[in-house]
């Protein structure tokens, strides 16, 4: 199974949040509505996000230097962080901030048709970034559900992406709810409420992704499913009869592991070097991800 293409999957978001942030901040002025004035700020907070995550993989490509001899790989997870953060601020509480001034001052909505014309365009734009990126999603799930694997998931970008395209997708359909029952009702607080309600889903896509890439800041192992398939790749290697330790540190999109064996005796000191060789040349052909490679006999039974 191919590795993920963060990249795909952030431009896939950008383009499609970028349309849509147009043609909501159309509807809002036309409609006055808050829920669609939430959508919008939503939008352009969600493609200034993606332009922040595409500097963090740029910068993951720099070359290791004295000061960084590990390289640069974790910058993505400092600027996922913050994305989460300008998720969090941008879109929750502006939302939750314009839903109580909609409360204490209720305006009628104008042409409200155009803002369901445009939130219905909205949610097909929005399902097709979801697509591109449960493209991604699925090279690295492995069979999981998509709750596990977004727990499990050591890919920053795409977890940014795709709990952004959630929260897209379900904010869009609750302003939908919130304009639609407005428009049936006359009263405006149908459309405060909606306003409110897709703050307070931002604020909580936002604390759970947060979460997750505070671990990646922290420090995380490799994916277990991955961690899974390295144990036994190495269990497998004719020349390895224990595996002691399996440490592994995840550096952005690379992998520092550290191996502790027992190997098979050899005839000499050069010849159990060369086969250690062998076994971290194979190895690094099986998961490429990893960089830095660190592998130590251990003569215990």
């Amino acid at each position: 199974m191919s590795a993920p293409d963060s990249l795909k999957s952030i431009l896939f978001a950008f383009f499609a949040n970028l349309a849509i942030a147009l043609a909501k901040g159309v509807a809002a002025l036309f409609t006055g509505s808050g829920a669609m004035l939430a959508e919008t700020i939503h939008s352009l907070a969600d493609s200034g996000n993606q332009l922040l995550l595409v500097v963090g993989l740029r910068q993951t490509r720099r070359a290791p230097n004295e000061d960084f001899p590990l390289g640069f790989g974790k910058s993505i997870y400092f600027w996922s962080f913050l994305v989460a953060v300008i998720l969090f601020s941008v879109g929750g509480m502006f939302s939750i901030y314009e839903g109580i001034h909609k409360l204490q001052r209720p305006e009628p909505l104008k042409f409200p048709w155009v803002a369901i014309g445009v939130l219905l365009f909205a949610i097909v734009a929005e399902s097709v970034s979801l697509w591109g990126c449960m493209r991604e999603v699925n090279k690295e799930r492995h069979g999981r559900g998509l709750p596990l694997w977004f727990r499990e998931s050591r890919t920053s970008a795409l977890i940014v992406v795709f709990g952004e395209d959630v929260a897209a997708l379900a904010g869009l359909v609750l302003a939908l709810t919130a304009i639609t029952v407005t428009l049936l009702t006359g009263d405006p607080f149908w459309d405060a409420i909606g306003t409110l309600t897709i703050g307070v889903l931002l604020l909580v896509v936002a604390w759970f992704v947060a979460i997750e890439i505070k671990a990646l800041l922290i420090g995380q192992s490799v994916d277990p499913v991955v961690l899974k398939e390295m144990r036994k790749f190495l269990e497998q290697q004719p020349q390895v009869q224990k595996i002691f330790n399996l440490l592994t540190l995840e550096f952005g999109p690379d992998t520092m592991v550290a191996v502790k064996a027992h190997m098979e005796p050899q005839v000499s000191d050069n010849e159990l070097v060369r086969v250690i060789n062998l076994v971290e040349a194979a190895f690094r052909a099986r998961f490429p991800s990893v960089r830095w490679l660190f592998f130590e006999p251990d003569d215990r039974d």
